[in-house]
């Protein structure tokens, strides 16, 4: 398949961190191109990009080899570079990885040997009161310590992209919800208010890239399941209960990684967050229904397959949303002085979960190509971390095809 038209028309659906980073690498690649993004809000990087963390991981949880391994490892620095370029703030807080009993030291283990192979930096094995050394009020037999683990303001990171896209000569189109998508042999027309012809399209749409991708006539799994992220935050004045981010091993017999603590760059302490089924695909509130979405999440033979594996998770998972109390007593394992006055409520997020039919979670990115169509159809964490690379990866394989 060969491009023949005088100018290549690129377009890309959705200006989160993802969609924005790949426009800007396409336009930066191929200045003769017209790259227009496509975004069905009044502003970019209002969900994902706008409500996550804003952890920078440094790659120690990913399996060696893997496409997250390899692009989270390259992502992490030319972030740290363009940061610095961009004067975006960028600190690396470190991260320590607790193992709170001997039963999580076998699994630390494991995380270390991963980090190892995926070099990470100055990675270092701690017992005892050398936890806190790192962390004065944290609990645990041993733990991990990856000092180059950072947070950053990725709203301002997408933001710096879009200025970097417009500077080339694309553009970002606001309030342009795309409802149909035409595929041909080499050209693409989408439908999004107006309708506009495409040469190459990347979807970049986060929780509803497997509909979009139905769109486009990819009709493979996964599916997107999403599940609300309860934050709260340590009060003012306890702050300093947590230096920098403070995690639990994970447990590879659950879907997520569990409660813990993560030092914002702009100042305060996030506690959570728990994961539970959003009702709606954009249901940040426990009001916010949708019908449609509901029905869709429990048609899945995914979703149906992971409910009846971790039922019992799934409970406990609620307890914390519906209780502070309970939300804090999972969070006092890592920090035992922590008590529930210690917490308020802060805004959540929704994880847009890729599932495959059998109820297995989509582990590591997953990137399709179906014609002139190009597909992210699983991009969670470390998405963000890994966007410039992501976009290196993407751009590449699209451009190949011209």
């Amino acid at each position: 398949m060969r491009f023949t038209s005088a100018v290549m028309r690129i377009g890309v659906v959705g200006a989160g961190i993802i969609g924005l980073a790949v426009a800007r690498r396409l336009a930066e690649l191929r200045p003769d191109a017209t790259v227009t993004v496509l975004e069905k809000e009044s502003d970019i990087a209002t969900h994902q990009t706008g409500r996550n963390s804003g952890v920078v991981h440094a790659g120690i949880y990913y399996a060696p080899g893997s496409l997250k391994a390899r692009l989270c490892r390259l992502g992490v620095a030319q972030l740290h570079a363009y940061c610095a370029e961009r004067r975006i703030p960028y600190e690396e807080c470190g991260k320590l990885v607790v193992a709170v009993d001997g039963s999580e030291v076998g699994r630390l283990r494991e995380l270390e040997r991963r980090a190892i192979e995926n070099g990470v930096p100055g990675m270092r094995w701690l017992e005892g009161d050398e936890l806190r050394e790192i962390e004065p009020h944290a609990a645990g037999v041993a733990g991990l310590h990856s000092p180059t683990t950072a947070i950053t303001d990725y709203r301002a990171v997408a933001r710096a992209f879009r200025d970097d896209l417009e500077a080339g000569g694309g553009s970002v189109v606001l309030g342009a919800q795309v409802t149909a998508i035409g595929v041909a042999a080499d050209t693409v027309r989408v439908r999004a208010g107006e309708e506009r012809e495409f040469d190459r399209l990347v979807i970049c749409a986060g929780v509803y890239s497997d509909r979009l991708a139905r769109l486009a006539g990819d009709e493979e799994e996964p599916v997107i399941v999403p599940f609300r992220g309860e934050y709260h935050r340590l009060a003012a004045g306890r702050e300093d209960l947590v230096r920098g981010l403070l995690y639990p091993v994970p447990d590879p017999a659950y879907p997520f990684l569990g409660v813990h603590f993560t030092r914002r760059v702009s100042g305060g302490v996030d506690v959570g967050p728990n994961a539970v089924l959003a009702l709606a695909r954009e249901g940040y509130r426990r009001r916010d229904v949708r019908f449609g979405d509901l029905a869709a999440t429990l048609r899945s033979p995914g979703f149906r397959r992971l409910a009846r594996r971790h039922w019992r998770m799934g409970a406990r998972e609620l307890r914390g949303s519906l209780s502070k109390r309970s939300f804090a007593a999972e969070a006092r394992r890592y920090v035992p002085i922590l008590r529930t006055e210690d917490l308020v409520r802060a805004p959540a997020g929704i994880r847009a979960q890729a599932l495959d039919r059998d109820g297995s979670l989509v582990d590591d990115f997953r990137i399709r190509h179906v014609g002139p169509v190009t597909v992210v159809r699983n991009a969670p964490s470390p998405g963000a971390t890994s966007s410039m690379a992501i976009a290196d990866h993407i751009a590449e394989e699209v451009l190949l095809a011209t």
